[in-house]
């Protein structure tokens, strides 16, 4: 399966434009990694759980106009006997 790539427009303080192209990106917010991949025809957005972490992070998206969401991050206590395989669905509660 071929990755899809996304092509990125970094702009520095000096309002200089770089474009770089790669699989994946990570922003690093409030100490934890939030990463974008193109899945199919969405932009997925996820936060990477590392063995060890006494919390996992929750993402919040509010809608601030037609073209613009903001996103909070929740942090919330880890369950140490969480099932790690465990997919989130329908008919989970939480």
């Amino acid at each position: 399966m071929k990755l899809q790539t996304l092509n990125l427009v970094l702009e520095n303080e000096a309002g200089e434009l770089q474009h770089q192209e790669c699989a994946r990106v990570a922003v690093v917010w409030q100490g934890k990694e939030l990463w974008l991949q193109p899945v199919g025809n969405q932009l997925m957005l996820g936060v990477d759980v590392e063995e060890g972490d006494t919390e996992y992070a929750n993402l919040l998206l509010r809608p601030m106009a037609t073209n613009l969401v903001s996103v909070e991050l929740e942090m919330e206590p880890a369950d140490p006997e969480m099932d790690h395989e465990h997919v989130h669905g329908p008919d989970c509660r939480h």
